[in-house]
C-alpha cells in the first residue's frame, strides 16, 4: 500500500472540516473556517500504519457541488462518514451508502458521531455505539468500524483518522465476517497454515517454545509470562479444551485471532498474516511463491545441500511411526499447507514414479528422489512447494532460491571430460514390448511380471545410482510411449535429455528394426550420447529381420556391443550404473564415422613414426658422443 486517501463525506453542517482542522492545528478552531477545505496530505514521517502517506479530501454535500463529490469518492480508498444528529444518522443508511453503491465504490467506510460534546446526559457512548452505530454497521458490509468524536474538545481526533488509515492497511473485510461473527474461510485457511508452520514438532500444539519463537518472528519482541498466561486463560474461557499442558491446539489459534478481529485489533492478525507473505486478498506473495531464478542455457538447476537437508527433515518429521516410509495419511499432513501434490507428481503418477517399501510407502531415497527429479524438469515448482512448506534460510534476505543451485554449462558433450550434473535424465528408446517398462520397474526393485501392458503416456522412474568411485547421482528414466516421435522433434526436449538408451528385445526378430528406422527417421539423435541395450537376455537370443544385426550395427559406429542384459538378473543394477557414468562422461557415448576412425588410426601410426624417428636420434647422438 503505497498511500491511503480519505473521502470525508456526510451532511452539512455535521462538522466535518472541523475535525479536519483539529486534526491538523491540534485544538479546535473557533474561527470561522471556509466551507470546504483543500486537500491535506500528511507524510509518513508522522506515525502512520506501515509508514503510508495519507491524503484526506473534504467534501460538500450541496447539490451543485455532487459531481466534485462523486469524483473524489472515485479516487478514494477509504471514506469517513460523518453525522452528528439524528436526521444526519437516518441519511447515512438511506442516502449515502446507496449512493455509495450507485457508484460502484467498493471501499470500507468508517462511521463517525460526530460532536459528541452536545449529546446530552443520558446518552452514553456505549449506549449510542448500540442503538445507532451497530445496526448500521450489521446491515451495510462497507461498515469497517465505527467512532464517537467531538472537534470542539479534541475528543478521538486523532483516533479517527488512524481507523481510516487501518482501513486501507489493515481491512477487516477479508478477515471477519461480522454478521456470522467468524473468520472467514480464506482467512481460516491462511491461519491453519501459519500454525502449521509454527508446529515445529507437529504434535498438534504450540508449546511455550514455539509461541515465543511465534513472537519473536512477527512481532520482533518477547512475550511476557503475564501475557502468556493472558492469552492462554483468553483462550480457555472460550475453548477449555484448545488449551492443555502441550500447549494451544489449532483451534484454540484460531479462537484466539477470531476475539482479536472481533475486538477491533484486526491489525494484529494482519501482522501475523504478512509476516507469513500473504497479501490483502489473503493468497501468498507472487514474488515468493515464484522468485526470480534464471536458468542459462545448457544449464539445469538441482537442490543445494541446504535444499536436501529441508526435504530429509521435513521426512522425519512427518514419518511419525518411524517406519522408513511416509503413509497416506502422513503425506495428507505433509502437504496441509498446500494445495496438495504438485501436478507434476500427478502427471508421472506418483508414487509408482519412485521407490517405495514393501507396504508401497514412499522411502526417504524415494522421497529424495522425487524432489530431485521435480527440480530438474520443473524448479519453479520446488520453489513455490519450498516456500508453502517453510523452507527458511538464516539469513532473512534470503529467498527460496537458496534451497537450488545451477549446474554448469553443458555445451560441447562430444569433448572428453565430466558433465557437472547430480541428476541426470535418460530416454529410453525401442518398440513395442522390447522391455522397457520392466526396466523401469527393475530400476525401482519392483518385481518382474510378464504380463505386458502397452505404455500410452510418458512414463518415469526415478532413483539414486552410486558411481565407481561412491559418488551418489540421481537417475532419471523416461520412457515416451506413444509421444514418443513427438518428442524426438522437440528439440528443447532432446537439449533437457543427457543420455539416449536404445533397447531391444533380444529374442524377438523384429525388435531391433525400430532403433535402426527410428535413427534414419532422426539423424539429429547423433548429437546425443547413446547406449544400446539387448533386453530379455535370459531368453534364447535370435538373428533379428534387420539389415546388419545388432553387434554390426554398433560396431559400425564405433560403439560398443550392445549390452545383454535381463530384469530378472541381479546384474540388471550394473546397467544403470553405466547409463548414469555414460550421461557423465558424454563423449563415451557418440557414434564415430569411419572417416573419424581412419584418421585417428593414421594420426596412431605419425605418432609412432616420430617416437621411433626421436628414439633413433637419441641413441645415434649418445654414441657419437662417447667416441
Amino acid at each position: 500500500m503505497a498511500a491511503v486517501r480519505i473521502c470525508v463525506c456526510g451532511d452539512e453542517g455535521t462538522g466535518k472540516s472541523s475535525l479536519i482542522t483539529s486534526l491538523v492545528k491540534d485544538v479546535f478552531v473557533t474561527a470561522k473556517i471556509q466551507p470546504t477545505l483543500p486537500q491535506i496530505t500528511i507524510p509518513p514521517s508522522l506515525g502512520t500504519p506501515e509508514n503510508v502517506t495519507t491524503t484526506i479530501v473534504d467534501t460538500s454535500a450541496l447539490p451543485q457541488e455532487r459531481v466534485a463529490l462523486n469524483k473524489e469518492i472515485r479516487k478514494s480508498n477509504v471514506i469517513l462518514l460523518v453525522y452528528s444528529d439524528h436526521y444526519s444518522y437516518e441519511r447515512a443508511g438511506l442516502f449515502w451508502i446507496p449512493h455509495f453503491r450507485s457508484l460502484g465504490v467498493n471501499v470500507p467506510v468508517v462511521l463517525c458521531a460526530n460532536k459528541s460534546d452536545l449529546a446530552t446526559g443520558s446518552e452514553s457512548a456505549a449506549q449510542v455505539v448500540e442503538d445507532e452505530m451497530l445496526p448500521l454497521m450489521a446491515e451495510f458490509k462497507e461498515m469497517d468500524s465505527c467512532i464517537r468524536t467531538s472537534a470542539r474538545e479534541h475528543h478521538n481526533i486523532n483516533e479517527v483518522f488512524f481507523l481510516c488509515q487501518k482501513a486501507v492497511t489493515h481491512p477487516i473485510a477479508p478477515l471477519f465476517d461480522s454478521k456470522e461473527s467468524a473468520l472467514k474461510p480464506a482467512a481460516v485457511s491462511a491461519l491453519k497454515r501459519v500454525f502449521y508452520l509454527c508446529d515445529r514438532d507437529q504434535d498438534g500444539y504450540l508449546n511455550d517454545n514455539e509461541i515465543h519463537a511465534f513472537q519473536m518472528k512477527c512481532f520482533g519482541k518477547p512475550l511476557g509470562e503475564d501475557d502468556l498466561n493472558n492469552i492462554k486463560q483468553t483462550v480457555s474461557k472460550i475453548s477449555r479444551d484448545s488449551v492443555t499442558e502441550k500447549g494451544i491446539n489449532q483451534q484454540g489459534f484460531l479462537l484466539l485471532n477470531r476475539v482479536f478481529a472481533e475486538k477491533g485489533r484486526h491489525e494484529t492478525v494482519w501482522i501475523i498474516l504478512r509476516t507469513f507473505h500473504y497479501t490483502d486478498s489473503l493468497s501468498l506473495k507472487d514474488n515468493f511463491l515464484h522468485p526470480k531464478f534464471d536458468i542459462p542455457p545448457f544449464s539445469s538447476a538441482e537442490l543445494s545441500p541446504s535444499g536436501y537437508r529441508f526435504f530429509v527433515d521435513l521426512f522425519l518429521l512427518f514419518d511419525k511411526d518411524n517406519d522408513g516410509g511416509l503413509s497416506h495419511s502422513e503425506l495428507c499432513a505433509l502437504f496441509a499447507p498446500t494445495p496438495g501434490l504438485p501436478a507434476l507428481w500427478a502427471d508421472s503418477s506418483f508414487p509408482s514414479s519412485t521407490v517405495r517399501n514393501e507396504a508401497n510407502y514412499i522411502t526417504l531415497q524415494g522421497w529424495l528422489a522425487q524432489w530431485s527429479m521435480t527440480t530438474f524438469t520443473s524448479p519453479t515448482t520446488t520453489l513455490a512447494y519450498l516456500a508453502y512448506l517453510g523452507f527458511e534460510h538464516p539469513d532473512p534476505r534470503s529467498t527460496t532460491t537458496t534451497a537450488l543451485q545451477l549446474t554448469k554449462a553443458r555445451k560441447r558433450r562430444k569433448r572428453p571430460g565430466r558433465v557437472e550434473r547430480n541428476v541426470l535424465h535418460a530416454y529410453i528408446l525401442g518398440g513395442p514390448s522390447a522391455g522397457k517398462s520392466a526396466l523401469l520397474d527393475s530400476f525401482l526393485a519392483r518385481p518382474f511380471s510378464p504380463t505386458y501392458h502397452p505404455t500410452i503416456k510418458p512414463r518415469t522412474a526415478v532413483n539414486s545410482v552410486e558411481l565407481l568411485g561412491g559418488k551418489q547421482c540421481y537417475l532419471i528414466l523416461e520412457e515416451l510411449g506413444e509421444l514418443e516421435p513427438a518428442i524426438l522433434e522437440n528439440r528443447a526436449k532432446l537439449d533437457a535429455c543427457d543420455i539416449l538408451v536404445y533397447t531391444y528385445d533380444s529374442s524377438d526378430p523384429d525388435s531391433f528394426s525400430h532403433i535402426s528406422d527410428l535413427r534414419a527417421k532422426h539423424p539429429h539423435l547423433d548429437d546425443l550420447p547413446a547406449l544400446y541395450v539387448a533386453l530379455k537376455a535370459d531368453r534364447d537370443k535370435t538373428t533379428q529381420r534387420a539389415e546388419v544385426q545388432p553387434e554390426d550395427y554398433t560396431s559400425g559406429l564405433s560403439m560398443s556391443k550392445p549390452l545383454h542384459v535381463s530384469v530378472t538378473w541381479e546384474s540388471i543394477s550394473e546397467l544403470f550404473v553405466r547409463i548414469a557414468e555414460v550421461a557423465v562422461w558424454p563423449s563415451t557415448g557418440f557414434p564415430k564415422s569411419e572417416e573419424e576412425v581412419g584418421d585417428r588410426t593414421n594420426l596412431y601410426i605419425a605418432l609412432g613414426a616420430v617416437v621411433c624417428a626421436g628414439a633413433a636420434f637419441v641413441a645415434i647422438w649418445r654414441r657419437v658422443g662417447k667416441e
